[in-house]
């Protein structure tokens, strides 16, 4: 079981936090100041810390200086934008810096590539009858090989990594393309259509109108 410490002090963003963490049953506890966030993660235990920088008591800097020895993987989630802070935040020893407001979705996004960094998961992956190997980047669907260009294979991956969730089209935009993408997203339809075409997935991968996509568990009607 994964399990994530929260150092937050805005306590419904802990909440959304946590919300999202339990949607793919990952652990949470969370500490509302740095003093005993610090104290906390020096406890051991966790796989990852979600770190703000503008805390009560011990600001995220100061944190992040205690523990950085620890070995604990860190992300920034801060609503400081400039550059310099990220900058600091990732010379500190951190892994990520994200920037409030976020999506939850994203949030897991970044954590995800965090634990496959530290071998906390696997890169394998299975759904129905494909089969996903994100280190050597392929997929096989009933056993033979399918070709799916890179963004086509983000798109599956991002989907199966997160099942029977409505996914909304800005979603698969920042998380795929990145937020400095600027098309349309008629190219997430297009990538969609495609891959859901060359796998099978017309009856699985569904539309969600003024929305986006579904993936929906094999033994789903």
């Amino acid at each position: 079981m994964i399990n994530i410490l929260i150092i937050e002090d805005d306590a419904n963003i802990a909440k959304m936090i946590k919300a999202a963490l339990a949607m793919v049953d990952y652990n949470s506890f969370c500490c509302n100041d740095g003093r005993s966030g610090a104290a906390e993660a020096l406890k051991g235990g966790y796989d990852i810390v979600l770190l703000d920088i503008m805390l009560p008591e011990m600001d995220g800097w100061q944190v992040m200086e205690k523990i950085k020895d620890s070995g604990i993987p860190v992300i920034f989630l801060t609503a400081l934008q400039d550059v310099a802070d990220k900058v600091k935040g990732l010379r500190l020893g951190a892994e990520d810096y994200i920037v409030k407001p976020f999506e939850p979705l994203e949030l897991l996004a970044r954590i995800d590539v965090v634990l496959r960094r530290e071998h906390k998961t696997s890169s394998l992956l299975s759904y129905c009858d494909i089969e996903i190997d994100i280190d050597k980047h392929t997929i096989t669907s009933h056993g033979e090989p399918v070709y799916l260009t890179p963004k086509e294979f983000d798109v599956i991956v991002y989907f199966v990594q997160h099942l029977d969730i409505a996914v909304s089209r800005e979603s698969l935009l920042s998380n795929i393309w990145g937020f400095e993408f600027g098309g349309e997203s008629r190219t997430v339809d297009i990538h969609v259509q495609q891959v859901r075409r060359k796998l099978g997935l017309k009856d699985k991968l569904i539309t969600i109108p003024k929305l986006g996509y579904r993936l929906e568990s094999c033994d789903s009607q």
